[in-house]
């Protein structure tokens, strides 16, 4: 029988045994995760401490989760403060938690990463006992995809959310097709807002990891930490990480700059893994009509026709992205509470936030940009 080993740094783990075990999603990928907690972007005064959950037949990994003890609810993107007050209220302490996800990063991939669905399963009875084990309040799985959710059974709660994600049918292969899909008033919006960045003389370079100077990657972060200083944020990633990046995942770091004369004015930083392209960061020093839209959106779905990805995730939230062509997604997360009453009171509170959340993205979805419902 495979045997439990709960993990306090990743690089306790081989990468090739880790990557053996998920489909390539970048935010799993050992390179990505152990980047983080070398390069200083995992503090357990943020909040983050490594606890790793992994199942092993002798020396071979056959499951392993990516989780944290976590002390707060910062940078997870699944907002459980109301779950918070009320454990409180309720007479316990919420914190510390149990979570398996990619941290700061609101993407769907695998969490329960497993040879077989046996393997997914156990590793799923490790989670709730580690729990246990630990006295914590509860362990929560967010952004898995679709295909874990068997692994679940009916203690795990079920929430969801909604984003907006581009996808592309497989008959666009130029900016025109897609534009082309859309009806008259949202195709002339999209290309006067290209029309108002290309007059103002913006140029764009769209740069891999191993063709990015180091001075793409320090612009790039400059931008990065000019936006959470825009919004009183702290910013939790660093520089050194952004260079580990550039040199152990090359072709999946994916730099979106734009260029005003010589001077970089803006820049996207996104990932790319399988057929998805996955924008995360994004900062300016300019502010010129339609700047946002372009780095952010158009010449990330430029770059997905040119190199034939079906799928372009741009992160979190915003309502606006219905109008560029990004329609609304659920995503999912499953969460266990220890307790067993406290958990039968919010099954109530999860099952009436679904209902509302798929209402609001029915009513999203009657707004596609689209000539036809979805493409």
């Amino acid at each position: 029988m495979p045997h439990i080993r709960c993990i306090d740094t990743l690089f306790d783990i081989p990468a090739a045994q880790w990557d053996a075990l998920h489909d390539g999603n970048p935010f799993i990928s050992h390179a990505f995760l152990a980047g983080l907690e070398r390069h200083g972007c995992l503090r357990a005064d943020w909040g983050w401490t490594p606890h790793h959950l992994t199942l092993w037949d002798d020396d071979t990994l056959v499951a392993a989760a990516p989780a944290y003890r976590k002390t707060n609810s910062h940078g997870e993107f699944v907002f459980d403060h109301a779950w918070a007050h009320a454990y409180a209220r309720y007479g316990h302490d919420y914190f510390p938690k149990l979570l398996v996800a990619a941290p700061y990063s609101p993407v769907t991939g695998p969490r329960l990463l497993a040879r077989d669905t046996a393997s997914r399963s156990a590793l799923r009875v490790a989670i709730e006992r580690a729990t246990v084990d630990a006295g914590w309040s509860s362990a929560h799985v967010n952004f898995h995809t679709e295909a874990e959710a068997d692994a679940f059974d009916a203690d795990w709660l079920p929430r969801i959310d909604v984003q907006y994600h581009w996808r592309n049918p497989g008959d666009w292969s130029t900016f025109d097709d897609y534009l082309g899909a859309m009806d008259h008033k949202h195709r002339k919006n999209i290309r006067q807002e290209r029309a108002k960045v290309a007059r103002a003389g913006v140029t764009f370079r769209v740069l891999h990891g191993d063709e990015a100077s180091d001075d793409d990657l320090a612009t790039m972060y400059r931008f990065y930490l000019q936006t959470f200083a825009e919004y009183g944020n702290s910013p939790a990633l660093t520089l050194e990480f952004l260079r580990h990046l550039a040199a152990t995942m090359p072709r999946q770091l994916v730099l979106v700059l734009a260029d005003l004369g010589d001077v970089p004015v803006a820049g996207a930083l996104c990932l790319r893994g399988g057929d998805t392209l996955y924008g995360r960061y994004w900062g300016a020093i300019a502010t010129l009509p339609g700047l946002h839209f372009e780095t952010c959106y158009y010449q990330g779905i430029d770059y997905c026709l040119r190199e034939g990805l079906r799928h372009f995730e741009p992160g979190a939230q915003g309502e606006h992205k219905l109008a560029r062509g990004f329609l609304p997604t659920l995503v999912h997360s499953r969460h266990w509470i220890a307790d067993p009453e406290f958990r039968r009171a919010l099954r109530d509170w999860c099952t009436q936030e679904a209902r509302s959340i798929r209402g609001y993205a029915a009513t999203l979805a009657a707004s596609s940009p689209f000539r036809q419902s979805t493409p």
